[in-house]
């Protein structure tokens, strides 16, 4: 599965961090980051075998901005 994390949308909330913290913590810029991810064209891309909490952080986060894929 492919987790994509928008983070220049990002508000800062934590709620993904609260949710899911094997995958989110807050940088030093408030903003949230997608743990080991590589960006591509502005977005953060992160290939897992099981998307775990991911699922949760995507449906809290007031803004959208986390998506789960193929």
């Amino acid at each position: 599965m492919k987790i994509k994390h928008f983070r220049s949308k990002c508000i800062g909330c934590r709620s993904c961090e609260a949710v899911c913290p094997k995958f989110f913590e807050i940088g030093q810029d408030g903003m949230a980051v997608l743990k080991g991810a590589r960006e591509k064209d502005g977005c953060f891309e992160l290939e897992v075998e099981d998307i775990d909490c991911v699922k949760e952080a995507s449906q809290v986060c007031p803004v959208q901005i986390i998506v789960i894929g193929e």
